[in-house]
């Protein structure tokens, strides 16, 4: 057997090559890594830690070592030869394949103005590294892109007395992913914090210390940032003749349109129950698909069904969403000391919720809500309106139920 090769060692890529150790796989594992690091987490990036940005790798060498992973660190994987079962690696290498993970995970969108190329990316370590050295108190920082990414972003600097100024093409920050209640709430503290926004408008032109408006207007910037979001990495896949779409199209069980190849992470759009193809973009999706890919890929015929989840830390607030809020569900406010719950349900049935608190205050609640979504729960609106009903309560009755 010619073992098993995962292209990608991010979060998805990294952890389905352990999990396969845990499987109880005993073939040859290898992990292809394009960045000259050991694998690391993306999240700590945006949170800088005593004015430094944190690599918080996923595993260390000796870890790779004892699991017997050969890790491919700095090449990428330049051609997939889906028939033959092969891949060409930037070193000249080509490697042979019983099963292959694609783990490519995705890459910024990019500014098509003028001046596009003076903005600076967040994505990898060395992005961040870049952003964070150059920027210091009395800076001007404008971002381009109020979505998640961006909004976190802009709260650190101004936690280091950095001049923020964020673009948004939409009339508001945070409106593809942040349920309206909390993105609204977000907002305003970022506008008590000092961050100046403008909205609606899209960008004609960066120059050397301003952002150029679409209506004229310059705003002062000695760094851009541009966050508009990120686009699947599918290129390999593309080319290797997979099926793609909003990604590197799946089966539920995370088999690509080859049987010999899956994907996972970013890069992957899972077919649904119902008809299309998710991304699922988290941290915490990337090592579940990691995970039941791994176990698919050792013979294997597991469904991918985990609830989508995300959080993000801005400012001392937390935020945690987990199910996919759409704005037809029945929304129901639990007020509490420490902030506030929302949950939302579809003729009844409870399908997502969201938290917005200080800190990690919410989590046990948010954390208990997926356990009603997952039990299939009806719970009275009333009874989660009312805070001095304990949620544990609810998912016991469902249980019974």
């Amino acid at each position: 057997m010619d073992g098993i090769i995962i292209v990608g060692a991010g979060e998805a890529g990294t952890r389905a090559a352990f999990a396969l150790r845990e499987t109880g796989f005993s073939g040859g594992v290898t992990l292809i890594g394009t960045e000259p690091h050991l694998p690391y987490e993306r999240p700590p990036l945006s949170k800088p830690l005593n004015e430094t940005v944190q690599m918080k790798p996923i595993c260390g060498s000796e870890a790779l070592k004892a699991a017997g992973i050969e890790y491919g660190q700095g090449v990428s994987a330049s051609r997939l030869d889906a028939e033959a079962q092969s891949v060409v690696l930037s070193d000249g290498r080509t490697l042979t394949y019983d099963k292959l993970l694609l783990a490519t995970g995705a890459r910024p969108r990019r500014l098509t103005c003028p001046g596009a190329e003076r903005a600076l990316d967040f994505r990898t370590y060395a992005d961040a590294a870049e952003v964070f050295s150059r920027g210091e108190a009395g800076k001007k920082v404008a971002i381009i892109g109020g979505g998640l990414i961006g909004m976190e972003l802009a709260a650190v600097l101004r936690g280091k007395g950095i001049a923020v100024s964020v673009i948004e093409a939409a009339p508001k920050p945070l409106g593809r992913a942040v349920p309206p209640r909390f993105a609204a709430k977000l907002h305003a503290r970022h506008q008590d914090e000092g961050v100046v926004f403008h909205l609606g408008q899209g960008v004609a032109e960066i120059t050397d210390d301003a952002v150029v408006l679409a209506n004229g207007d310059a705003v002062p910037a000695d760094i851009v940032v541009a966050a508009i979001g990120v686009q699947p990495d599918v290129a390999l896949a593309e080319a290797a003749g997979l099926a793609t779409g909003n990604g590197i199209l799946t089966d539920g069980c995370l088999r690509t349109s080859d049987p010999n190849i899956f994907a996972a992470g970013d890069c992957a759009a899972v077919a649904q129950p119902g008809g299309g193809h998710m991304r699922f973009e988290s941290w915490r999706n990337a090592r579940s698909q990691a995970e039941t890919a791994s176990r698919n890929m050792a013979g294997g015929n597991d469904a991918f069904a985990a609830i989508p989840w995300f959080w993000s830390d801005q400012y001392d607030l937390g935020l945690q969403v987990a199910g996919l809020p759409l704005p037809g569900y029945q929304s129901v406010v639990r007020a509490l000391g420490e902030g506030e719950l929302e949950f939302y349900l579809d003729h009844g049935r409870l399908v997502a919720a969201a938290g917005l608190g200080i800190g990690n205050g919410l989590a046990k609640d948010i954390k208990l809500a997926e356990m009603l979504i997952v039990a299939g729960s009806n719970p009275d609106p009333e009874a989660l309106a009312d805070p001095a009903l304990n949620l544990k309560a609810l998912l016991r009755s469902a249980r019974a139920a």
